[in-house]
């Protein structure tokens, strides 16, 4: 006769070699009170509320895409795919529909995997991760409604009352187009000059950026960084192409200005190894390229670890601006944002902030993205399409290919 201590010792190493309650049979179920009907394990299916996604709508407008989702219950949520060839970022989003047709789409994560992983060849790309972040987006602004809350409300509520946005009359930011592996003192200083009148134009107590778009070799990037103060600059902007982690090393070890990494880095895994070889000062990702909120909010959270902040790059549409905005709002470590007013077409989305005369953004008010999408503008918009953005700063004097 087996004894009580016996009988859990055999219960504990069938359950440590992976064996689910229902395989001990009849006499299990019988002795625990553990049936199909209440056994955790095989009830993991969303039986709190009947919502479900009935519809995604893509629609290409001008070089971005406004997705659409809807629900059984009349609640849609919005997101936008940007910096993608629309048409087949929106004939790719209707694909994906397939793995969120009759969902909940409060099941935000899950959703997220679930489309992250499902094809191999695709994962982490950026097809996959533009696309997957409209979709997001809509996941939380459709969220946000049904709780009746902002999503930063949902993100663990704000932890500042404004956030600092570029460009304004105290905060700017120049840049360059493709450069030589050298450069000559009349080039170098050329750069020079600009970041001195951006400091004028500021004064002292603003803010100057560079943005070297991938597009100053590390030589002439680390001439150029050497012949301006390091303080005269807040943070060098994609200071090399990624691909190889040792380019950032090196130009790390010879500036001193701060490096701000990450338009390019579209998950956690691509940000990890900057932070672990100390390449990144600055975390400068983009909520519509790295899959969304999702996944902006984890990147925040392990830059944090590493006591790096994120500085959001953002070249979206008031829509995606917001929705990089809720993130931001929510998350500890935040530097600046980047905002272009003039990429919304006039009366296209409403939105709920506004920035104020020291640069400041207010907090979205409202519900969801607090964004409002006026469909009669988006289908006037979408009739007159747009060229595709190949391509056509990228070339050096003599001719060849340039890093853009």
């Amino acid at each position: 006769m087996t004894n009580r201590r016996d009988w859990l010792t055999s219960l504990g190493a069938m359950a440590a070699g992976g064996l689910a309650a229902s395989s001990f049979g009849p006499r299990f179920n019988e002795a625990f009170g553990v049936d199909d009907s209440n056994n955790p394990a095989a009830n993991v299916g969303d039986r709190t509320t009947t919502i479900k996604i009935t519809k995604l709508t893509a629609t290409p407008m001008q070089r971005k895409v406004f997705l659409k989702l809807e629900t059984n219950h009349g609640v849609t949520g919005w997101g936008e795919i940007d910096q993608l060839e629309p048409y087949v970022a929106a004939l790719l989003a209707k694909s994906m529909f397939e793995l969120l047709d009759g969902e909940n789409p409060t099941r935000i994560e899950h959703l997220w995997q679930k489309i992250y992983r499902s094809h191999r060849d695709m994962r982490g790309g950026p097809f996959m991760t533009h696309t997957l972040a409209g979709i997001d987006m809509a996941l939380w602004d459709i969220t946000g409604k049904l709780w009746g809350v902002p999503v930063y409300r949902l993100l663990g509520g704000p932890t500042r009352d404004k956030l600092r946005f570029y460009p304004t009359p105290n905060a700017t930011k120049v840049g360059c187009g493709p450069q030589p592996f050298s450069g000559t003192p009349q080039q170098i200083e050329g750069f020079v000059k600009s970041v001195e009148n951006a400091r004028k134009q500021v004064g002292p107590d603003g803010i100057v950026m560079f943005d070297a778009h991938c597009a100053m070799p590390p030589p002439f990037l680390i001439q150029f960084a050497n012949a301006i103060k390091p303080y005269d600059v807040l943070y060098l902007e994609e200071p090399a192409v990624p691909g190889n982690i040792e380019v950032f090393k090196r130009l790390k070890q010879h500036i001193s200005i701060p490096l701000a990494v990450g338009e390019q880095a579209r998950t956690i895994w691509d940000v990890i190894t900057y932070l672990h070889e100390g390449c990144a000062d600055i975390l400068q990702v983009d909520c519509a390229h790295t899959g969304g909120i999702t996944q902006l909010r984890k990147i925040a959270i392990l830059g944090e670890a590493y006591h790096v902040p994120i500085a959001p790059h953002c070249v979206t549409t008031d829509l995606g601006a917001t929705a990089s905005l809720h993130c931001s709002a929510a998350v500890p470590f935040y530097l600046i944002h980047e905002y272009y007013p003039s990429i919304s077409p006039p009366g296209l989305v409403t939105k709920n902030w506004s920035i104020d005369k020291d640069g400041y953004a207010s907090l979205p008010q409202g519900v969801g993205l607090c964004c409002e999408i006026d469909e009669a503008k988006l289908a006037e918009i979408a009739k007159t399409p747009s060229k595709p953005e190949w391509p056509t700063r990228g070339r050096n004097p003599d001719g060849s290919i340039a890093d853009y």
